[in-house]
């Protein structure tokens, strides 16, 4: 490439073999910023929660308000009425954002009156989405 000086005004006193070297340490460094194709990004831990929430939590829109929660968050999983009046959660993803769903759990929508949220970790399953279960 032609490195004429009114094209590099702003390197005056550099030679060209320095201008070369330096675009040649960028470039390699864009490189890295990229992945290649054979390169696989770290994702963080994906990790799977139940939770069994208990108290007025059932005809207030818990399961509706809980999914789009989890759907905020990224969140992949289920949630579902019990027979005993509790609602159960599965959710699965990265800890803060499971974190982050409980700590809703134990709000819920309004109408809701939640007395207890218990919480438990099971084995992860790759869903890949959250939804209502019946």
């Amino acid at each position: 490439d032609d490195l004429r000086e009114w094209d590099y005004g702003d390197y005056e006193g550099i030679t060209t073999a320095e201008i070369r070297r330096s675009r040649a340490i960028r470039a390699a460094a864009a490189e890295r910023r990229f992945l290649q194709p054979s390169e696989h990004r770290l994702s963080p831990p994906s990790e799977r929660w139940r939770l069994n929430v208990r108290g007025q939590v059932q005809g207030v829109g818990y399961r509706a308000g809980c999914l789009k929660r989890a759907n905020e968050l990224g969140l992949s999983g289920w949630v579902r009425n019990l027979a005993d009046g509790s609602v159960e959660v599965e959710a699965e993803g990265v800890p803060l954002m499971l974190s982050e769903l409980q700590l809703w759990c134990e709000k819920g929508p309004q109408g809701a009156q939640v007395s207890s949220v218990a919480s438990s970790r099971v084995p992860p399953t790759g869903s890949d989405w959250f939804d209502i279960r019946r």
